[in-house]
């Protein structure tokens, strides 16, 4: 088929789109129609044109076939356009006659119907383009339940419903398409991906990594330290494990590997790390505002709770590297090869500044989390102009770049979570979530432990292939509350399945953040990914902790929360220990074992194991030392014989 216009003409639309877009977001953020107009509009009208203009521009930029080649190579057809149009005229009809349709959503009329399927036609169509047809069948399935559950028996069977009506329902219902997953995407997480995009344009990347490489490139195993560190800052902003590896993993990547790691481990360090940046506060990917929302506490709960789990998952990951690092006798970057800390921090120290202003805002002002990112962002462009460097490219072309940017950034989390928004709803209209919770819990038989590992099993096939944010809200309705209805504690929960969700980026056979590593590392991606599961141990054990023992996330009394922290640290350490085969010196494979048994009896509940897992520590601890010692003195004896 011959192309519409002329690629410029192209351009020129989409441009215009994507400036469009964050100009809107920002609108409505604001609430600048009732500043002029003394009205505010409805959620949904605002939702309604956000997702009608990153749908149309979804059209014109990704081709309908991956074999045409990526965005920027892609030449519209006319089907583009027309697909791009029908988004518009569904999108802006909800816009202009919400009002008037708020009274009768629940009464089917043939245009609602028309629109509708359009609506749910539109929206498979941009999720097959971005995310493939996995999500599109879970949606079908979904679907077809809701028309014809009734035909079930027993704990399946619901009422019958219409076409006509369910269609309308997905259209319009405020549960669904226009629902809570769009909402907190085009009101909470479009004002942070902003402030990334702000941040990386002003060079606020490019000073995290070489502080990255600053403070960690000249110890043992320095270049997969850095790489933790950099993918963990820029995978908290970005939310996209995918994104964070195919942008920070081309420096870190080859980094590792000149230094003597393996392609396989070098791919599996920068999965793990781009993956952890999910759960790692202050911005958690922004499913710490969705989970808030979710729980009804205050961001600040959901933050200080994920804290302590985070930090003992990237103390597993750290302490591997050392231990594999020291084993295998690959040292350091040499402090010549690396910035200085000093000049490093004296050249970006404002972009702290921004930052503190966050938590400030949002810690202390207690500022919804949209002002408060808009509120950074703007006090991170105002100390920005202040450095010389920054002033001499500011220029209308490097705000484009920042409006194009997050456009671009906000498709695919707005596109999925419009599907998830129909997932949600359909979960809720057919009661399909208190069916699965009833599931689960008579399937684990009252058992905490069986049911996390049915819970866990069910977090990681339905994770596969999802965003954060999406992945987050299909197992915040569907898993987590079986495992509340067991009395494990509600943020306990959910921060259960959001592990596990989120470690479907590293897991067999979907795995994407593992296929986005192994393009750059040049190895098998079902290496990477075994490689990967084993660097993210802590992971997959620390959930079953803190839903055993909530202390972890700082719920109790301070003795309680100190022994939880002290116990996950020592049964970390031992873990990583026991998988690498180091501590001080080489271990034999029984003292591998011991140090596995400590660590389980650290993880298990209860003063006896816990100072069961302490004995076995502190002896082991004292022979490594002696044992290595030893070793030393023989060695200064033998280079002693040598000389003289």
């Amino acid at each position: 088929m011959l192309s519409l216009t002329k690629p410029i003409t192209t351009k020129s639309i989409t441009g215009f789109l994507g400036i469009i877009i964050p100009i809107c977001a920002l609108i409505f953020i604001l609430d600048i129609p009732i500043l002029l107009t003394g009205k505010t509009l409805f959620n949904q009208q605002y939702l309604a044109i956000f997702w009608a203009l990153v749908s149309a521009i979804v059209f014109l930029k990704i081709p309908a076939s991956r074999k045409k080649g990526d965005e920027q190579d892609c030449n519209p057809e006319l089907y583009d356009f027309i697909l791009a149009g029908l988004a518009m005229i569904v999108g802006f009809y909800v816009a202009f006659f919400y009002p008037e349709l708020l009274f009768t959503i629940g009464l089917p009329s043939p245009l609602k119907v028309v629109l509708g399927a359009l609506a749910v036609l539109l929206i498979f169509e941009a999720v097959r383009r971005l995310a493939g047809w996995p999500i599109i069948v879970i949606i079908i399935m979904f679907i077809l339940y809701a028309r014809f559950g009734y035909l079930f028996s027993g704990m399946l069977e619901i009422k019958p419903s219409s076409w006509s009506r369910l269609i309308t329902m997905l259209y319009l219902g405020d549960d669904f398409f226009l629902g809570t997953p769009l909402r907190v995407t085009a009101l909470i997480v479009f004002p942070f991906i902003l402030f990334g995009q702000v941040l990386i344009h002003t060079g606020g990347g490019n000073f995290l990594m070489q502080l990255s490489q600053a403070c960690m490139g000249r110890y043992r195993g320095g270049p997969a330290k850095v790489a933790v560190l950099a993918s963990s800052f820029f995978g908290s902003i970005s939310g996209s494990a995918v994104a964070n590896v195919a942008s920070t993993g081309m420096i870190t990547i080859p980094m590792m590997k000149k230094t003597g790691f393996r392609p396989e481990f070098a791919g599996a360090v920068e999965s793990v790390a781009s993956t952890g940046g999910i759960i790692l506060p202050p911005i958690m990917g922004a499913v710490a505002f969705v989970m808030a929302d979710f729980l009804g506490v205050s961001y600040a709960t959901v933050v200080i709770a994920a804290l302590v789990p985070a930090l003992l998952y990237y103390l597993g990951l750290y302490l591997q590297i050392d231990f594999r690092a020291a084993r295998r006798g690959l040292n350091g970057r040499l402090r010549e090869e690396l910035p200085d800390i000093k000049q490093t921090i004296m050249e970006g120290w404002h972009f702290f500044i921004p930052i503190l202003f966050l938590v400030y805002f949002l810690f202390f002002l207690r500022m919804s989390p949209q002002i408060a990112a808009f509120y950074s962002t703007l006090c991170l462009f105002i100390v920005a102009i202040f450095k010389k460097e920054i002033r001499k490219i500011l220029s209308w072309k490097l705000i484009n770049d920042i409006l194009q940017s997050t456009s671009r950034a906000v498709f695919e989390v707005t596109v999925i979570c419009a599907a998830a928004g129909l997932v949600v709803g359909l979960i809720s209209y057919t009661g399909l979530g208190f069916s699965l919770s009833f599931f689960l819990t008579k399937a684990a038989g009252g058992n905490l432990l069986v049911l996390g590992i049915f819970s866990a099993i069910t977090s990681l096939i339905l994770g596969m292939g999802m965003p954060s944010v999406a992945c987050y809200i299909l197992l915040a309705v569907l898993v987590a509350p079986a495992m509340c209805e067991l009395g494990v504690e509600p943020l306990a929960a959910h921060l259960f399945i959001l592990y596990y969700g989120i470690l479907s980026f590293i897991t067999p056979p979907v795995a994407l953040a593992v296929y986005a590593a192994s393009s750059i590392a040049g190895a098998p991606a079902m290496r990477i990914a075994f490689s990967a599961c084993k660097l993210a141990i802590a992971g997959f054990i620390v959930p079953f902790i803190f839903i055993y023992n909530s202390h972890l996330l700082m719920i109790g009394t301070p003795v309680e929360v100190v022994k939880a922290i002290f116990d996950g640290v020592l049964a970390i350490v031992m873990l990583a220990a026991s998988i690498e085969g180091y501590l001080l010196r080489k271990l034999h494979w029984l003292e591998r074992i011991i140090f596995l048994v400590g660590a389980i009896a650290m993880f298990a509940p209860g003063w006896f194991s816990s100072t069961l897992g302490l004995i076995i520590a502190f002896s082991m601890f004292i022979t490594q030392l002696i044992a290595s010692r030893k070793k030393v003195c023989v060695g200064q004896e033998e280079h002693l014989k040598k000389l003289y």
